[in-house]
């Protein structure tokens, strides 16, 4: 008879390995099915983690040819690839050994396979050699999360079609580049090497880059890339991709509806994710999909009875690794019998690691209007903080916008140096229930970027001291 678990999760990434460990530290017995011989899932190895890595290295080598601003005479220095991707992979192997410590650390166990639902309370796995077993299990968290879309017709290869898979392998930097959508990944990847010496070309569907951020954060940042000659075409709809002997060729129509052509040495294809929730075995469960994602509760239960989801598979929940950890905790908590209050993804902090930065949390100034908000708004330029100047900054802001009744903060919105940070304290406030005025009435230190939140949200009654 096969061993019984209290938690058997399939999908070892962030919502599933946080998962596994909280379910370990409320005294469950847990196992983990991973179908890599790894653990982290594709944020750790081909994500969030080597993708900042890789924007970490390219801020400093920014900072190296930019020294001269800052009284550095620097002569000499270069990039080497090579070395760079070895800090990539040293980060990455860190943490994924890590995780390993925290799992034995909470007596989790793990095994190597692909899993699915193979009845009520069973999981069957499948190893590498082929051979299946079952595990049983009381709960069961699905936590497969997503993968890369790939524009029809596409396939994608090791060096000239790439998604963020093969991207972050590349043996050499490339000379040119055209991104296929400027969304989050799309943005990140064309800071990153246009900084290393790409020439970059983002081409966007939608009227503005990032377009899930209030509209005046998107236009501050076109501003920006193309103030850094990045080149960017938005309401831009691509016709074919054709492969060359020196690379492709991407054809596409702008906004005046004109065909153009360009020539390039690689292509990225960021034009969204799609949940890995085939052949998982749920056609034969209560468990409703919605465009291929999971629909859930609010402790991420699912129609099936003792079967969660959490993560990139959730419908209607951001494809954010932050996102997946806190419904894996939510679903282990339910889990042990324990209550837990569900998430409020009204929120959930939303963060862009390119150059500028952007970081977002609540709802845009638009949207709040259309929910009927009588909206004031407060924005503040970090050209007028302190520490932005000492740090070079010319560009960027914050922006909150409130409920003019009580001053509720309804959203805030940021786009400049160390934002990605920065919004942390905006979305405690917001979990607390803050206002504006309690926001302005807490002394922030000097000099700081915080003061930046400060002053936005003294702008708000026109009161912002240094504008």
């Amino acid at each position: 008879m096969a061993e019984t678990y209290d938690v058997a999760i399939v999908g070892s990434g962030p919502g599933g390995y946080v998962a596994a460990i909280r379910a370990g530290q409320l005294g469950l017995k847990t196992v983990v099915v991973e179908k890599d011989n790894k653990l982290g899932g594709t944020c750790l190895h081909i994500g969030c983690i080597p993708t900042k890595a890789l924007l970490f290295d390219a801020e400093v080598y920014d900072y190296f040819k930019n020294a001269a601003e800052y009284g550095i005479e620097c002569k000499g220095f270069s990039v080497n690839w090579t070395a760079i991707q070895e800090h990539k992979s040293k980060v990455v192997t860190k943490l994924a050994k890590g995780i390993e410590f925290l799992f034995k650390k909470n007596k989790v166990e793990w095994v190597q396979g692909v899993g699915r639902l193979a009845g009520p309370g069973r999981v069957s796995v499948t190893d590498v050699k082929g051979q299946t077993r079952e595990i049983a299990a009381k709960n069961i968290i699905l936590a497969t999360g997503s993968e890369a879309k790939m524009l029809p017709g596409l396939e994608a290869d090791s060096r000239v079609i790439l998604t963020n898979r093969e991207i972050l392998n590349l043996p050499a930097i490339p000379k040119s580049m055209v991104i296929i959508g400027a969304g989050a990944v799309g943005v990140e990847f064309a800071s990153i090497f246009h900084r290393f010496g790409t020439e970059v070309t983002l081409l966007e569907m939608l009227p503005h880059a990032v377009p899930l951020e209030d509209e005046e954060i998107s236009v501050e940042l076109e501003k920006s890339f193309r103030k850094q000659r990045i080149a960017l075409h938005t309401e831009a709809r691509v016709v074919k991709v054709t492969k060359t002997a020196k690379g492709s060729t991407v054809e596409f129509t702008g906004a005046d509806g004109k065909g153009q052509k360009l020539e390039t040495e690689t292509v990225l294809v960021a034009v969204g994710r799609a949940p890995n929730t085939a052949g998982m075995g749920l056609e034969k469960t209560r468990v409703q999909l919605e465009r291929g994602f999971v629909r859930t509760n609010g402790t991420m239960q699912t129609d099936e009875p003792g079967v969660y989801a959490i993560g990139d598979i959730v419908a209607a929940s951001p494809l954010l690794a932050h996102v997946g950890q806190m419904e894996g905790i939510v679903a282990a908590t339910h889990a042990a019998g324990k209550s837990v209050e569900p998430i409020n993804y009204l929120q959930v902090p939303n963060c862009t690691y390119s150059e500028p930065e952007i970081s977002s949390v609540g709802l845009t100034e638009r949207a709040a209007r259309e929910k009927g908000h009588k909206v004031k708004v407060g924005k503040f330029p970090f050209s007028a903080n302190s520490k932005a100047a000492i740090l070079g900054v010319r560009e960027g802001f914050v922006k909150i916008v409130s409920d003019e009744k009580y001053g509720e903060i309804l959203g805030v919105h940021m786009i400049g140096p160390r934002v990605t940070e920065l919004i942390a304290e905006a979305v405690m406030a917001m979990r607390l229930e803050a206002t504006v005025d309690d926001l302005a009435g807490a002394i922030h230190a000097h000099p700081t970027l915080t003061e930046a939140l400060l002053e936005a949200a003294e702008g708000v009654h026109g009161m912002a001291i240094h504008i």
